[in-house]
């Protein structure tokens, strides 16, 4: 049986990929991640405006336990879920090596780490501040659920798992709806001003379980992050600053609710 010396090799000769498998592709990747987590936001969302309550009075959980009064069995279940939700951010490194290209083009690597982690420090110090007023100006208006960033149990495991929560809700979220997305819509034909649109758009889609403000702060804060993207050409930069972030959030959330009368908490 005669076989080719590249293919002994190892090596299989790259083939062009069509537009019709690029954009079967990327809708596959986005039902099995943020597309699915979407739709779920917007089921959630139309639950909540057709309940008798204001959106203000009801709450949108984010790190719950997930086995209260069992501490192990809840950090197992914690655990499972961070490195679950990352398996679309492995699928999309293989695609991406199969175009012949890989994550290092969209500048996830860590070529760069201290540019990467300054710029990051320096538009979440940006976003942070105002992301909140707003937040807390639309939750008062009545437009946004309480948002409740973490009630995990008062166990060892609960900041480190936040952290944890947070790396990974920015590594999912930028890889995918930032240098993920954006190459394929260009590949697609897309210019660059719709794909700036579809990509903000989707971001803002699956935050709406929080309500209008959730939704409308989000989708800026995708147009802010893929104009930035565009600049330097990297996402190492945007998985910092999310990551950083959640991580204000989140640990924010856990030390300083009941103790501070501005935080709204239920």
């Amino acid at each position: 049986m005669r076989v080719e010396a590249g293919r002994m090799a190892g090596s299989f000769p790259q083939e062009a990929i069509s537009r019709k498998t690029l954009r079967h592709e990327t809708v596959l990747v986005l039902a099995l991640s943020l597309g699915a987590s979407g739709v779920s936001a917007l089921i959630s969302f139309i639950g909540s405006v057709t309940r008798p309550e204001s959106l203000g009075s009801q709450a949108a959980n984010l790190n719950s336990s997930a086995a209260p009064g069992r501490p192990w069995l809840d950090l197992a279940w914690q655990l499972f879920g961070i490195s679950t939700a990352l398996v679309p951010v492995a699928l999309v490194a293989h695609l991406l090596l199969r175009e012949g290209s890989g994550v290092r083009d969209i500048g996830f690597d860590g070529r760069r780490p201290w540019p990467d982690l300054g710029r990051g420090a320096l538009v979440a110090a940006g976003i942070g501040s105002t992301g909140l007023a707003f937040y807390l100006a639309m939750q008062a208006a009545g437009f946004n659920l309480t948002v409740v960033p973490e009630s995990l149990p008062n166990v060892w495991w609960k900041f480190p798992v936040l952290i944890l929560s947070a790396v990974q809700n920015s590594v999912l979220e930028e890889v995918i709806v930032v240098g993920y997305l954006l190459r394929r819509l260009g590949q697609l034909g897309w210019t660059p001003t719709a794909a700036l649109a579809a990509s903000s758009v989707l971001r803002g889609s699956y935050h709406l379980y929080q309500g209008i403000g959730g939704f409308v702060g989000n989708m800026v804060m995708g147009v802010v992050f893929v104009l930035l993207y565009r600049r330097w050409g990297r996402v190492g930069p945007l998985v910092v600053a999310h990551a950083l972030l959640d991580i204000g959030a989140f640990l924010g959330y856990a030390l300083l609710a009941g103790k501070v009368g501005w935080l709204p908490t239920v």
